[in-house]
């Protein structure tokens, strides 16, 4: 009796599908080991495994859930439709956080799936801010309507296990918008994901949302108009729970992919859980975080970091010109507190990456050279990543190019932050692409490189850790044509996955291509490797390399303002400098410590 309820049941097929998106030559990006979790879809499997746990379809339905990174996996449709076949179609294609260039991929992707019968949904940040912010049919959500996918807007929280039951009985929305009813992120199920899967991006890390939603207001962000302005969290026994998930499957490091972890209201409880477990528990966890340029204004916040297990933070430090940062919104950034904030993380030996986006309304070749200079003179940031202004659909920038009509280019597969997709006022399109690949070639030069290892290793920063990293910033667009977060170790390419408009390649020619340039890229690789091997021995075991010092490093003083081009150079840095004594002057504190 008991085999025969078993053979009775049903299996109910969720295949969870990360896309990645095309490079310039039409091929899927795709890695051995690529270098970004997907936070996306962990957190969708974590909730889907919980509606299979609790039989959300029925005692008589098992869900089976495959799981496909394609940063890192290939999509291989014919077995995925063979399996599907097995079932009687019975199941759904999920295409899982879907970033505005991955929009073209996750179309290619879904429709031979909507061809032979499959349901397919489409979530993440391109529909859910093209709903949010336009009239809903704006940028190319139709193609998912005339194909027949479902558009879901919103987070799955509390939602999925509805639309699944309504894939089980064929009667599945076009659109499910849960745009203007966020749920709350305290004791629904959290981002996991099997060992299997993690281990195909580069140090096996794990990620997790400790919270969503950040109070600021920058206009090129999509993030408040998709997760929204207020803050929600999860509790302290959330994140031990998932912590404790992965550390019996082995895995201890985690990115935590908050936007602004520093306006998490409950970012203590959730350090002070996290240093329970590394000191009195002995997980040894090793986390990286991303930040504000103010946090270190919050009380114990850089410490408490520290003791929990952070060593990489990212700051979106976005630009040294108050001019620029006031035309985006981003008032909170103010450049007298860069030097302060980033010296707090120095000292505790945890290495900074920042983010610095080009094509701002002042910004020209000419400024950008010159401000990166300063940057390297001045700032104490070990990995500096380069990003192109652009008007992603979610946010307010696009919003309003959109309502006024302007141009902007028509390829989403290009809205990746390295691509230029609108005129700017004072660079042509090509002087603004070719300073974007530029900058990368300017920061990270061999003297520059030295200076960023000799400075980790006074600081206390891990020097053969800094100096992986310097390999793949310093290479990755270089030879690859493809940004170092969208990275990975080596790549692969099939020649079924050139995008469909354009022409297929011979077989020889492509695979002697690949080939080709696969040796190439890997001698250089190997070259730069070892140059960046000997200057760590060098600078690690070399006279001195303790008391190194450089103006970078040096101590926050009064007279910063009157001496550091970082404050000088632009009119908005003397307005702030202006503004930082005028402060001083009513609260009695000196200008570096207002």
């Amino acid at each position: 009796m008991q085999q025969s309820n078993i053979a009775a049941k049903r299996r109910f097929r969720l295949v969870l599908i990360k896309p990645s998106h095309y490079d310039d030559d039409g091929y899927v990006i795709r890695w051995w080991r690529a270098m970004t979790p997907s936070n996306s879809l962990a957190a969708v499997y974590g909730i889907a495994a919980d509606c299979a746990e609790r039989q959300v379809l029925g005692a008589d339905v098992d869900i089976e859930i495959e799981v496909i990174d394609e940063t890192n996996t290939r999509v291989d449709v014919p077995a995925l439709l063979a399996r599907f076949g097995r079932s009687n179609g019975f199941g759904c294609v999920a295409l899982i956080g879907v970033q505005s260039n991955q929009y073209p991929r996750a179309l290619d992707i879904a429709r031979p799936f909507r061809a032979a019968g499959i349901a397919v949904a489409m979530g993440g940040f391109h529909v859910s801010g093209c709903l949010s912010m336009l009239d809903g049919h704006a940028v190319d959500l139709d193609a998912c309507r005339d194909m027949g996918v479902t558009i879901f807007a919103g987070e799955a929280e509390g939602r999925l296990e509805a639309m699944l039951a309504d894939v089980a009985a064929e009667r599945l929305a076009p659109v499910y918008n849960y745009m203007k009813d966020l749920p709350g992120m305290e004791g629904m199920p959290v981002p996991f994901l099997p060992k299997r899967y993690i281990e195909r991006t580069l140090g096996a890390s794990a990620s997790f949302d400790a919270g969503r939603g950040c109070p600021y207001q920058c206009s090129f962000c999509t993030i408040i108009n998709v997760q929204g302005r207020k803050s929600r969290y999860r509790s302290a026994d959330d994140i031990e729970h998932l912590v404790r998930l992965n550390w019996a499957q082995g895995i201890r490091k985690f990115f935590i992919t908050d936007d602004n972890f520093a306006r998490n209201k409950e970012w203590e409880a959730t350090f002070d859980r996290l240093i329970q477990l590394r000191e009195e528990h002995g997980i040894p966890l090793g986390l990286m975080i991303q930040v504000d340029t103010l946090c270190h204004k919050i009380p114990n916040f850089i410490e408490k970091a520290k003791r929990a297990g952070v060593n990489k933070v990212f700051i979106g430090l976005e630009n040294i010109n108050p001019d620029n940062l006031a035309t985006a919104k981003k008032r909170q950034n103010k450049i007298t507190e860069y030097r302060k904030m980033l010296l707090a993380w120095k000292k505790q030996g945890i290495l900074t990456i920042a983010g610095y986006i080009l094509g701002f309304p002042a910004d020209t070749p000419e400024t950008i050279r010159r401000d990166i200079e300063i940057i390297k003179e001045e700032l104490p940031i070990d990995l500096l990543e380069f990003f192109c202004l652009t008007p992603l659909p979610g946010s307010e920038d696009h919003q309003t190019l959109w309502k006024n009509g302007i141009a902007m280019d028509p390829d989403l597969n290009k809205y990746d932050v390295e691509h230029v997709c609108t005129a700017h006022s004072r660079m042509t399109g090509k002087d603004w692409q070719d300073i974007y690949h530029e900058a990368w070639l300017l920061y990270y030069t061999p003297a520059h490189m030295k200076t960023l290892l000799r400075r980790a290793k006074t600081t206390g920063v891990p020097v053969g850790n800094l100096a992986k990293y310097l390999l793949t910033f310093s290479m990755t667009d270089r030879l690859e044509h493809v940004h170092p977060l969208q990275g990975g170790i080596f790549r692969l390419k099939h020649p079924s996955e050139r995008r469909p408009e354009l022409p297929r390649e011979s077989l020889w020619l492509f695979w002697l291509r690949f080939g080709r340039d696969a040796f190439v890229k890997h001698m250089i690789l190997m070259g730069a490797a070892g140059w960046l091997l000997m200057w760590q021995m060098l600078i690690a075991y070399g006279p001195g390399a303790d008391d190194y010092r450089d103006q970078a490093l040096a101590p926050v003083r009064d007279d910063d303002e009157e001496m550091l081009e970082l404050l000088t150079k632009t009119t908005g840095g003397r307005a702030a400098v202006a503004h930082a004594r005028k402060i001083a002057a009513l609260t009695g504190l000196p200008a570096s410590r207002s």
